[in-house]
């Protein structure tokens, strides 16, 4: 199971990882706008249009990867202060009544609005429409991967429940802790 587990963490990481030099292709796409309409003046309407679907796929396929790195923002003023088994019941509740509803809704919805969009051909509203089907297409798929990371981390919070520990996940890069820091360096 711990194989499992795992896998689908490092399912996640890839794709977030892999996606991310997305960024790269954003940041490069707005500098051109930006350069092509103030110095060459000649503006490219469908530019923003595929601005927007390029940052709509980096925050849709973000999820997975930071539900397994855990990095999803809780309220945890008291979370963090009760013992692995109590947190594992409240995280299980929680996926059980809002998570794993809510994802599959999503998922369901997106399945729905892509088949929509691909039957018609769906494009953007400009003078040089782009299509818009692939985008939404991303919707199902992102829920697909959030849907299968949930369901890792509710298998977690069963292991934590049996065993009074969180199993192992993997690791990435993470915040500097300072306290961490100094213990790793035998400093004050």
């Amino acid at each position: 199971m711990k194989k499992l587990l795992l896998a689908v963490d490092h399912l996640s990481t890839w794709v977030g990882q892999a996606l991310a030099w997305l960024i790269v292709l954003l940041t490069l796409l707005i500098a051109w706008e930006v350069f092509s309409r103030y110095v060459l003046n000649t503006p490219h309407d469908w530019n923003l249009d595929a601005q927007i679907q390029l940052y709509g796929t980096l925050f849709m396929m973000a999820g997975a990867y930071t539900l397994a790195k855990a990095g999803h923002v809780r309220g945890d003023v008291l979370y963090g202060f009760f013992q692995p088994r109590t947190q594992a019941g409240i995280d299980l509740v929680l996926y059980l009544l809002f998570f794993l509803p809510g994802i599959v809704a999503l998922t369901w919805a997106g399945w729905t609005f892509f088949g929509d969009s691909l039957a018609i051909r769906e494009s953007t509203f400009s003078a040089t429409p782009l299509p818009l089907y692939p985008f939404k297409a991303v919707i199902p798929l992102a829920g697909l991967l959030l849907l299968l990371q949930g369901l890792a981390e509710f298998v977690r919070c069963l292991q934590c429940l049996r065993d009074g520990a969180w199993p192992s996940r993997e690791h990435d890069v993470e915040e500097v802790d300072v306290d961490k820091l100094k213990q790793m360096v035998h400093a004050d």
